[in-house]
């Protein structure tokens, strides 16, 4: 079974998934609506090969972290201004926008 990846960024009103492999290879990408069904059914078919879940720590991030987390996924919250911050110490992408974007 391979691992995969999942990252969230997180908006008002809709969300963008990407899900990797372990390699870095883009396996899924989407704009969804910020429904925790909407979510959990585009997660579904990737279920049993994700490692974890990252979400951005966004204003409104606690309704996704909490559903997931209830649904049984493995959930890590990112915080922006951190990602920032590494990637202009590192002068690299942080691993979160590779996945979304």
């Amino acid at each position: 079974m391979r691992a995969l990846y999942a990252g969230c960024d997180l908006h008002g009103n809709n969300n963008l998934i990407g899900i990797i492999d372990g390699e870095g290879k883009r396996i899924f990408k989407k704009k969804l609506s910020n429904d925790l069904g909407v979510v959990c059914d585009a997660l579904k078919p990737f279920r049993e090969e994700l490692v974890g879940t990252v979400v951005e720590s966004t204003y409104n991030w606690y309704w996704m972290v909490d559903g997931l987390m209830e649904k049984g996924y493995q959930v890590h919250l990112a915080n922006p201004s951190a990602i920032q911050q590494r990637r202009r110490i590192r002068g690299q992408i942080a691993t979160f926008n590779k996945i979304v974007f």
